[in-house]
């Protein structure tokens, strides 16, 4: 039953980059412009990084082990890197300072669960690892 859960865990955080990925190919040229307006350039360059990182890393995270501790660091960096770009709280005022203050924290508060999920896949995949060499052959 843990295993399921971790499972259903990691496949619930990585859901929110694979979707973003494909919300980002469906809207490709919306998405140029918004990252344009937010001073992300080239962003005919970025958006395809992008998609890339939020697609390889969100299979990562679902695969589990030694893959989902790379791409939980990754999609880690990428969510907090997002927050400097988009949720830039700091320069509005209300009501949009509390809105973007708010989605800043989610952020933060992905971000965190993605370290986690990588730790702790990390964890198992070392753990894994040893309990295999102490087997000795018959």
């Amino acid at each position: 039953m843990r295993r399921g859960l971790s499972v259903g865990g990691r496949s619930g955080l990585a859901s929110l980059f694979l979707l973003g990925a494909l919300n980002k190919c469906l809207n490709y040229s919306d998405t140029i412009e918004g990252m344009t307006a937010v001073g992300l350039a080239p962003s005919n360059l970025l958006l395809p990084l992008t998609i890339l990182l939020e697609m390889i890393g969100g299979i990562a995270l679902v695969a589990g082990r030694l893959p989902a501790f790379y791409g939980g660091f990754a999609l880690a960096f990428f969510t907090l890197a997002t927050n400097a770009f988009f949720h830039r709280f700091w320069t509005l005022s209300d009501p949009m300072a509390s809105l973007e203050l708010s989605l800043f924290f989610k952020n933060v508060a992905i971000a965190g669960a993605l370290v986690f999920a990588a730790i702790t896949e990390g964890e198992r995949h070392t753990s894994d690892r040893r309990s295999q060499s102490e087997v000795t052959p018959v």
